[in-house]
């Protein structure tokens, strides 16, 4: 593969997009009656960029990218935990709040992640970022590169799927009544899904730039789809 250039900055917006939508997902919001996280504003824009590097680089690169981006998003949850169960220092709690401990209790339930919601998040996002890739590269080949409109939407379907089937289910099954999970499904897959086709003319601008200035147009013929290959 020749040109890399601009590969390190899809990269970088990949993995910032993934991990501020996880740190805002706490916050609900309303949005043409869908009551949605927050997170919904910039989560799909991961998924433009998972388009673009299959589309550009390839199935190879877009993988690489998926578990670097895993990676990174599990440090900042380290992180982030560590800085929850570290002793606060009492200036701290009576400079920013009056009651005792306020401070920490407010980082804990805005930044505290539960295991369960780990487990729903980190799960949905390997198995809908690696079904958009591979639907992507397959139907770019089938395709023989035309119709991009037709892959970025057809694999954001697939991917977004799966990612709001198995993040709902394993995050709020149980705990909600069914009806709102199914509903909850619903929204976050439309919703989501919507917003990548509104956004398929970007993606085209930025795919035919990096195909221009990379020099890069890979087409995955022969390529090992195995997920957990670096």
């Amino acid at each position: 593969m020749r040109g890399l250039r601009w590969y390190p900055i899809i990269l970088a917006v990949f993995v910032t997009t993934l991990i501020v939508s996880n740190i805002i997902a706490v916050k609900l919001i309303s949005i043409l009656g869908f009551t949605l996280p927050a997170a919904v504003i910039l989560f799909p824009i991961a998924y433009i960029f998972g388009d673009v590097l299959t589309e550009v680089y390839g199935y190879s690169r877009a993988r690489q990218a998926i578990w670097i981006g895993f990676g990174c998003n599990l440090l900042a949850v380290i992180a982030i935990w560590l800085g929850g169960i570290l002793p606060a220092d009492s200036f701290w709690n009576a400079s920013v709040y009056t009651g005792p401990d306020e401070a920490s209790q407010a980082y804990q339930a805005i930044l505290g992640y539960s295991l369960r919601l780990l487990v729903a998040s980190f799960t949905a996002y390997l198995v809908g970022e690696f079904l958009n890739a591979f639907v992507l590269a397959k139907l770019k080949v089938v395709t023989e590169g035309r119709w991009l409109w037709t892959r970025t939407i057809a694999s954001t379907l697939v991917g977004q799927g799966a990612d709001s089937i198995i993040f709902i289910s394993i995050a709020f099954l149980g705990t909600i009544p069914g009806a709102v999970v199914r509903a909850a499904i619903l929204h976050q897959w439309l919703f989501k899904s919507a917003y990548e086709a509104l956004a398929t003319p970007l993606t085209y601008v930025i795919v035919n730039a990096l195909k221009r200035s990379e020099g890069v147009d890979h087409f995955d013929k022969e390529t090992d789809f195995s997920p957990i290959h670096f």
